[in-house]
């Protein structure tokens, strides 16, 4: 009896040990579970499947680390391992087994694929039998062996040029000077402070530069970069014991001050340039684009960076992993007419303001101007302290850029809202309003508020009339008579409260709340808080040059030319009688542009002077002095030009010198 108990026992005993070889993972199964790990980079588990002999070669923290810092750098991404299971189980009496795959994934230097085999081992002890993976640097990439390391070179891309409609360079990739210091050759307690005097920088950066480790006392030392043109700089430079100059690559702006806000400029990127553009190619030492076209045309003009993964094997020799070719930036040509821009630039004489030139039948940007400015050249290659509180602390605020800035335009609007009111009807040519006075009001609801008028020429007023003597007490009746909705949706035709089609941020045109009947008088003839930039005025002003139609301003010399922004704003009639009678404004002997009429050369223009920072409605403020023009027999040239804290007849006088040089 006994032992046939000891017969079942033995045979159950059979049968468990069976059972528990049968649940001992295949090796196939193992590698699939491994391959779902690695898809998900979780080098922590993988280490897990490793095999005994493995894991005495690299400890865990050594492999999670390796693979970590590998697929960091190279910015692995899209990872994905194809393994097929055999059709036939492995042999459960195998003790080893090996399953190819093939791995891909992109990477800072593009796509890298490869095939590779994966070994298993059996291993067993007195409790356990499982399947173990035999793992090298070789599972990482098929090249890379112990010992080996990798290097990821760039080559960065040359940034393309900013030129005129004509190939001049308004920015280019040219030469400034150097600034180095030779320790060994300099007097000491003596050059370091007066070379800071001289480059205006902080006499501890030199120190700290000549305190790196690999400097040596016959070594050039970089300490600066300045302007190529220095030349009364260079020669106090070349006085100091030790200073040495050379040539250096840098970015340049042959119209310095002149395009300054138009083309911007370039400087070292930053910690938050570098997160913002993560994934790019750039790194700490870059330049970037800051303002202007630099900044928004950055990616073009930038290009993409070359870059190599590169294995190094320990005897010397190099195994290419993947490589990206550079692509050079672009070269952009912009219509800019380089003379135009120099031109109105030096018209101003500093004085602050904005302007803008379009050609209104192609929609060509000629010029865009603002005055004053600071030097790109000294921005890109990195401004000293004194330089930056100069600009700061200029009053006339060189840095702010009014070329894409909105302002209240006064009486530049009243042709706009004539326009709007002829396409309603509200207005008309032959209507003549009798205005008494320089002052009217709606009625006693306005209290002491009126819209007042320069002078009261005695007779009625029709539209003729009142664009010749700048009737503010016309437009505020016709406007009201309009209505709001018809006046708003007026100025929305005209591209107000919409961003511009344009390559070049604008800030849009608005005309704000208009609430009453106070508002909308004012808003008629550009007060209240209209407000708009200097080529979107100039833009709506091509409506009179191409019969009704608003024309698209364009930047760049590929976009399509003469296409139309704003269709049918006007008759064609009615294009034409207005530009009648803008050319009255300037021939008229009371007209308020009459100052601009030039001997043999005709102009239709309107003037505007605009209040701004006004402390409360009533109260006069500060003013900005308007002028627009064109030539109406040869309408290839719009010019609308801005004089800050001024009035109109310095921005007359500025408008008419230009368009005697373009004779």
């Amino acid at each position: 009896m006994k032992k046939q108990w000891f017969l079942i026992l033995f045979v159950l005993l059979i049968m468990i040990l069976a059972g528990c070889s049968d649940k001992v993972a295949k090796p196939e199964d193992q590698f699939g579970e491994y391959v779902k790990l690695w898809k998900k980079q979780d080098f922590d588990k993988m280490y897990n499947y490793l095999s005994t002999d493995t894991k005495e070669q690299i400890k865990k923290k050594d492999f999670v680390e390796r693979y970590s810092k590998i697929y960091k750098d190279l910015e692995i991404k899209d990872l994905d391992i194809q393994f097929t299971k055999p059709e036939e189980a492995t042999d459960k009496k195998a003790e080893t087994a090996e399953f190819p795959f093939h791995v891909s994934m992109n990477s800072l230097a593009g796509e890298i694929t490869f095939d590779q085999q994966a070994h298993w081992v059996k291993e067993e002890d007195d409790k356990t039998t499982e399947w173990r993976m035999n793992w090298d640097t070789t599972l990482i990439f098929p090249d890379l062996e112990e010992g080996d390391k990798i290097s990821v070179p760039t080559i960065p891309p040359i940034r393309g040029a900013i030129l005129d409609r004509n190939g001049i360079a308004l920015a280019e990739n040219g030469e400034a000077l150097q600034v180095g210091l030779v320790p060994g050759k300099m007097e000491e307690n003596n050059t370091v402070p007066k070379l800071a005097q001289l480059l205006g920088i902080d006499a501890k950066s030199i120190e700290d530069a000549l305190n790196q480790s690999w400097v040596k006392p016959d070594l050039l030392v970089p300490i600066k970069t300045i302007p190529a043109k220095s030349d009364e700089l260079s020669e106090k430079l070349l006085a100091l014991p030790g200073v040495q100059l050379g040539k250096a690559e840098a970015r340049i702006y042959p119209l310095g001050e002149r395009a300054a806000h138009l083309t911007g400029n370039l400087s070292p990127i930053t910690a938050e340039d570098l997160e913002k553009h993560k994934g790019k190619g750039y790194t700490d030492t870059d330049m970037i684009g800051r303002r202007g076209l630099e900044l928004v045309l950055e990616e073009r003009l930038r290009g993409t960076p070359g870059v190599q993964i590169i294995i190094k094997k320990e005897d010397g020799s190099e195994k290419i992993l993947a490589e990206k070719e550079v692509q050079n930036g672009e070269d952009v040509e912009l219509t800019i007419d380089s003379a135009l821009q120099v031109n109105i630039y030096d018209e101003f004489e500093g004085k602050p303001g904005t302007a803008a030139a379009i050609d209104p039948e192609t929609g060509e940007t000629l010029a865009l101007v603002s005055s004053p400015a600071y030097d790109p050249n000294v921005l890109t290659l990195g401004a000293n302290e004194k330089q930056w509180n100069k600009l700061q602390d200029d009053p006339k605020q060189p840095m702010l850029n009014r070329l894409n800035s909105a302002f209240a335009p006064g009486s530049v609007l009243k042709p706009i809202t004539a326009a709007i009111g002829l396409k309603d009807g509200t207005i008309t040519w032959d209507e003549k309003l009798t205005i008494n006075g320089k002052g009217w009001k709606k009625d006693e609801s306005w209290g002491k508020y009126e819209v007042k008028r320069v002078s009261d020429p005695g007779i009625p007023i029709d539209l003729e009339k009142a664009l010749i003597y700048s009737d503010n007490i016309y437009f505020a009746q016709k406007t009201i008579e309009l209505g709001q909705k018809k006046f708003e949706a007026g100025l929305k035709n005209y591209g107000f409260s919409e961003d511009m089609p344009y390559l070049y941020p604008m800030h849009q045109s608005t005309y704000g709340e208009i609430g009453s009947d106070i508002a909308l008088a004012d808003s008629s003839y550009g007060q209240g808080q209209v407000e708009l930039s200097v080529l979107h005025l100039a833009t709506m002003y091509s409506t009179f040059t191409n019969n009704g139609n608003m024309i698209k301003p364009i930047l760049e010399a590929k976009e399509k030319k003469g296409q139309v922004w704003k269709k049918d704003l006007l008759t064609e009639e009615q294009a034409k009688q207005l530009t009648a009678a803008l050319r009255k404004v300037v021939d008229d002997p009371n007209g308020t542009a009459r100052g601009a009429r030039i001997e043999g050369y005709p102009l239709a223009g309107k003037t505007g002077t605009a209040e701004y920072e006004k402390a409360e409605q009533g109260v006069e403020g500060k003013e900005n002095g308007w002028f627009v023009a064109y030539n109406p027999e040869k309408p290839d040239l719009i010019i609308a030009l801005m004089v800050q804290e001024g009035g109109s007849a310095g921005a007359i006088d500025h408008v008419t010198n230009i368009f005697k040089d373009q004779r």
